[in-house]
């Protein structure tokens, strides 16, 4: 009897551990997908980002003229989705880039701003740290100052560096100045009276911000994976800002670029093609972020009757 007992202990043991584990798959699955297990499907933006290869097809020779664009094929879970509009403002000091951005503002952000809204996609204004603290839904209002960032690094005596006058250029630094130009103060003047634009401003409850941290923050409150970038300049804030596109994709955010509803600052040798513009989007392709077209982006929404 005694050598009976611990034998029926063990078949019962080996029961209930047989039943857990057959039980388990299924109950984790029912805590870790409440809307599937609802009957409740997410909802998703259809999309096809372009990137580019550096690769060639079986066969032909390995030289840059033979790599090409690359397309995928992404179903996203539309709340994982941020439209983030970059400086996306009223004016600009210089008449080509300035007319460019107002085509592309009326004729391409708005309607897609526009889609977006009724889709429901997260709509994210970053205008500038000093455009973004004048709006009532910048979502560092409550919050207090954050202190000013330190220098890159420190010498031994804990002084910042570089120094501060070196990277000023002021004092013994100041021969590597670059001259004051003579029209300087108009671009101020310009400058000075900034705003976003006002077909573009936040709607409702739309948010606000002034940093990447801010973005971040906001991102991981809200879930958000896939950042849809558009706005001024592409060559300068779109890839620069800390909530541009390259520092939000050293952040681990999936980065897309809409190529369509964004122009650059171009000089005397690109303004004809836009080439500041195409090498700024084709420089994102090429290392690890996408593009897509605005009507592709409209296209691949849910449609009305998918929407509750």
């Amino acid at each position: 009897m005694t050598a009976v007992l611990p034998v029926r202990r063990l078949l019962t043991s080996l029961v209930f551990v047989a039943i857990y584990w057959v039980w388990a798959p299924v109950g984790a699955q029912t805590f870790a997908e409440p809307a599937a297990a609802a009957g409740s499907a997410e909802r998703s933006l259809h999309l096809k980002p372009r990137y580019y290869r550096w690769f060639v097809e079986p066969g032909k020779p390995w030289i840059e003229k033979n790599t090409s664009y690359g397309y995928l094929d992404w179903e996203v879970p539309l709340s994982q989705v941020g439209l983030v509009l970059v400086d996306v403002w009223d004016r600009h000091y210089l008449e080509d880039p300035k007319a460019r951005a107002e085509k592309i503002i009326q004729e391409k952000i708005r309607p897609l701003l526009d889609a977006c809204r009724r889709a429901g996609v997260e709509i994210i204004h970053a205008p500038s740290p000093p455009q973004a603290k004048e709006c009532p839904t910048w979502v560092g209002r409550t919050r207090a100052e954050p202190p000013a960032p330190a220098a890159c690094a420190t010498v031994d005596r804990g002084q910042p560096w570089p120094p501060a006058e070196f990277r000023g250029k002021t004092g013994p630094y100041a021969r590597y100045a670059r001259p004051v130009e003579p029209q300087a103060n108009y671009v101020n003047e310009c400058r000075a009276g900034l705003t976003m634009h006002p077909d573009v401003r936040p709607v409702g409850s739309e948010v606000v911000v002034a940093t990447g941290d801010e973005l971040h923050e906001h991102c991981r409150k809200k879930g958000i994976l896939f950042l849809v970038f558009l706005g001024f300049n592409t060559n300068a804030c779109v890839l620069l800002r800390d909530y541009g596109t390259l520092e939000m994709g050293k952040r681990g955010y999936e980065v897309i670029v809409v190529r369509d509803c964004t122009t650059g600052m171009e000089s005397f040798e690109t303004t004809d093609e836009l080439w500041q513009t195409r090498g700024a989007i084709l420089f994102l392709e090429m290392f690890g972020k996408y593009s897509v077209a605005s009507e592709e982006l409209i296209a691949g929404l849910p449609k009305p009757a998918e929407q509750p």
